[in-house]
């Protein structure tokens, strides 16, 4: 074998502890780089040869070579920030990001992205980040007979990974579908509308649309309005009037008659009447302009038991106009078993009455619901029809005639009636919002970017796609902090944070480099003495092919 396989030998540990060196410095380079993974070198043995010895073959090593280079994945520190759209992820995800306009993906655990000028979200290398596009959840209102789920109300993502871009900074308004009006009515209060031929709705009578003031102040007991939203953004008032009910016969019972009426100027419904023609309901043109819908409620021992509701339908031409009452028939109901109305305050045809198929239909909650909505899913009494508001009529002036809910449910929070110094509004809440302009962006722990509108709103746009790898170490590094699959690494498994060992993502959060510098150092220690015995070998050989030329003199 000679002398010179000494000196080969401690060649090949020169080199491998040079390119460990190597290692070692562009791990301490990186040491405060943003979401970077150190690597170490591990060495084997190289091609050991035959030996003949006494007690037969033996084998001498040649040296040394790398084995592998891994890369260290495990998790950095976060370091806090005052930028929403700096994320960390917690766990073994990587962020994908992609080129514009290509369908290369590279994946990232630098969380270090900002939204560039045309509104895409991008890393410094200007590579989009990509995710999900959210659902947006809609409340549906319809009536009983095409009852529409409505949405979940949880994050649900749509279709495929895709560039995360904000095109439109603005918040699109939302019309009301819901009401929510709690309020507690004097028991004690004076009947202020009365009419013999109708009690129930002695309020309808005295309303006249075509004056500035529709309703006298001495007409009801107690009103209430809150603010709604058409599908432009505008806002509306729409008031609630409410004025017990004098009874003959109760039984214990006592009844509310209640009307929730809007500006009649801005009552913009248009019906056939009897000829066919349209006649309009709203802008002032008629006594019965601003009136949405007219119901009872029926209370025992000052809890909500009962209620009936009643609005315009277009059932092939009115009789009589709009202030009879043999028009206002049983409302429909929506998918949460609430009776609905409809104002069109934009105009809109085929949407003035709630069985017309264009009609924006706002659901009334006093706090009672139906949850039985089969057939019209109202029950009235045996014997009677009360399909239309006359049909209750004068009769004996108690509850036994008035339909109600064929399943009633009472919220804990209801409308109720008890003696508390006066009538009152307890709660109101409506679903309507106008438009609004983008303020700030936010990241949950499940990845989802959520923007925060001047409106108030706070909607869902996106959720981060993460990935995930059979084999990790098989990535490749293609620097900038970036990774691109290989064979070895199998393809990207990709999910939301939070799910399939994802990992969730910190907002406001940046993970720093997992490089540990006390490691690192002990590592250039045994590194360099390593380099320094392999120079001992090649040195001491040398010496020792010194003095086999010697031997000749």
């Amino acid at each position: 074998m000679g002398l010179g396989s000494s000196l080969y030998a401690g060649i090949t540990g020169l080199t491998v502890h040079s390119e460990r060196m190597t290692v070692i410095g562009n791990n301490l380079a990186n040491v405060n780089t943003v979401g970077f993974k150190g690597t170490t070198m591990q060495f084997e043995d190289l091609m050991s040869q035959d030996f003949a010895t006494v007690n037969g073959i033996g084998q001498v090593g040649r040296g040394v070579r790398v084995s592998t280079i891994y890369s260290d994945f495990g998790q950095g520190s976060f370091e806090s920030s005052t930028e929403a759209t700096d994320m960390a992820i917690s766990g073994d995800g990587m962020f994908i990001v992609s080129p514009k306009g290509t369908d290369a993906r590279l994946f990232t655990r630098a969380g270090n992205f900002r939204f560039d000028n045309d509104g895409y979200l991008v890393d410094p290398h200007g590579y989009v980040v990509q995710g999900w596009q959210v659902e947006q959840a809609v409340t549906t209102v319809s009536t009983a007979s095409a009852a529409t789920p409505s949405g979940s109300g949880s994050t649900r993502i749509v279709g495929t990974p895709t560039d995360i871009r904000l095109e439109n900074f603005q918040s699109a308004p939302k019309a009301t579908t819901t009401m929510t009006m709690v309020t507690n009515l004097d028991p004690t209060a004076s009947d202020k509308a009365k009419n013999d031929t109708n009690p129930y709705f002695a309020m309808f009578e005295f309303w006249n649309g075509t004056e500035d003031t529709p309703l006298d102040n001495n007409r009801y007991s107690y009103s209430t309005t809150m603010k709604v939203f058409d599908d432009i953004g505008t806002a509306h008032n729409v008031t609630v009037y409410f004025d017990p009910v004098t009874l003959s016969n109760a039984g214990g019972d006592t009844a509310w008659e209640f009307m929730v009426t809007v500006d009649p100027m801005a009552d913009k419904r248009v019906l056939s009447g009897a000829d066919g023609n349209p006649t309009p309901i709203g802008k002032g043109q008629n006594s019965a302009a601003g009136i949405l819908m007219i119901g009872t409620l029926t209370f025992s021992t000052g809890q909500l038991t009962g209620m009936s509701a009643y609005t315009l339908k277009s059932n092939g031409g009115m009789t009589g106009g709009t202030k009879n009452l043999d028009n206002w028939t049983l409302a429909d109901f929506s998918t949460g078993g609430y009776p609905v109305f409809t104002a069109n305050f934009l105009g809109k045809s085929n949407a003035s009455a709630t069985n017309q198929d264009d009609a924006t239909l706002i659901q009334m909650d006093f706090g009672m619901s139906n949850r039985n909505l089969s057939g019209n899913g109202w029950t009235v009494p045996i014997g009677t029809v009360p399909e239309r508001a006359s049909d209750i009529g004068a009769a004996t002036a108690n509850t036994s005639r008035l339909p109600n809910f064929r399943d009633p449910s009472i919220s804990a929070l209801a409308t109720q009636s008890y003696n508390t110094g006066g009538s009152s509004t307890l709660f109101q809440s409506q679903n309507g919002y106008s438009a609004g302009i983008l303020q700030n962006i936010s990241v949950s722990r499940e990845g989802v970017l959520t923007g925060h509108y001047s409106n108030g709103q706070v909607i869902e746009l996106y959720a981060l796609t993460l990935a995930t790898f059979t084999n990790k170490h098989g990535l490749r590094r293609e620097g900038g902090n970036l990774f691109s699959e290989t064979r070895e690494s199998g393809p990207a498994l990709t999910g939301q944070a939070g799910t399939s060992g994802k990992g969730t993502v910190d907002g406001n959060a940046l993970e720093l480099s997992n490089v540990d510098m006390a490691t690192e150092f002990v590592r250039m220690i045994t590194t360099q003495r390593g380099f320094q015995a392999n120079t001992k070998v090649i040195t001491t050989t040398d010496s020792m092919l010194g003095e086999v030329i010697a031997m000749k003199r």
